[in-house]
């Protein structure tokens, strides 16, 4: 079975996931009865899914990707096309942007799939480089685990919101208890997104494999992401937020240290490719 890790990595987290989601749901019927479970059931449907619509749309519109006319950018076009062929999976739909660092991410499903690409990105790599980085964008659309990351911050949400709910519903509903509900609320969020976040590193690692097999080496990969860190680190602004940053070929490794990283360390990824 293909990357029987990250499947299996997917569905433990899943799983627990669905765990703190159960929880959640098993406060909101104590504090309200059992007749609130068809709700909390398609409120959280519906609460997923609008936040994968629109979290996608808004991970669009937060770097002003606009379409990539193929006539202007031919190379790309044909490099997508060539490697989606590959990965069996449809042509994405390629968007450009100014994001103030060289990068790329990916959104979407097989078969609604969209690539980014900055523009400081295409200025600053070779072809064979840039077939590396849109390798390894089309492989997180092949492996489903853009999908995995929106679930995962969906339920990360639901549960918060609950506690904060608790915290507000069991106080004595002053300001104190506002702002508790808040800390709580972040906290609980945080602790989830804790195993969506150690998915979100091994996930790079495969989509690195995958790029390193359908270009035939992994050294274009290797020297882009060596590219990419060195203009990211001399960039002085950048378009690119929290979320979208979760989703990019390169992320910023700063915060709690290596727990609540998006991605690995770029030199173990280099490492891995010339392996």
């Amino acid at each position: 079975m293909r990357h029987l890790g990250l499947k299996a990595r997917m569905a433990v987290v899943g799983s627990i996931l669905f765990a703190f989601y159960a929880v959640a749901a098993v406060v909101l019927m104590s504090m309200f009865g059992t007749g609130v479970l068809p709700l909390v059931l398609v409120g959280s449907v519906l609460f997923v899914g609008v936040q994968y619509k629109v979290g996608k749309w808004a991970a669009l519109r937060s770097v002003g990707a606009e379409d990539m006319p193929e006539d202007r950018f031919p190379g790309v076009h044909r490099q997508v096309e060539e490697l989606s062929a590959e990965m069996g999976i449809d042509k994405p739909k390629l968007k450009v942007a100014r994001m103030g660092v060289p990068n790329a991410f990916a959104v979407g499903r097989k078969g609604a799939g969209v690539v980014v690409v900055s523009e400081e990105l295409l200025r600053l790599l070779d072809d064979d480089e840039l077939e590396g980085v849109l390798a390894h964008e089309l492989a997180h659309i092949a492996n489903r685990d853009v999908v995995m990351m929106v679930l995962g911050q969906g339920i990360a949400s639901i549960v918060a919101i609950v506690a904060q709910w608790v915290v507000l519903l069991t106080g004595d509903n002053d300001l104190a208890d506002f702002f508790l509900a808040i800390v709580v609320g972040q906290l609980v969020q945080l602790l989830v997104m804790v195993f969506v976040l150690a998915i979100s590193r091994y996930r790079e690692y495969v989509a690195d494999s995958d790029a390193k097999e359908a270009i035939g080496g992994g050294d274009p990969l290797a020297r882009a992401l060596e590219k990419i860190s060195s203009g990211s680190q001399r960039a002085s602004e950048s378009a690119v937020d929290e979320q979208v940053n979760a989703l990019c070929i390169f992320g910023d490794g700063s915060g709690l240290a290596k727990l609540l990283s998006t991605h690995p360390p770029v030199e173990k990824r280099i490492e891995k490719l010339r392996a």
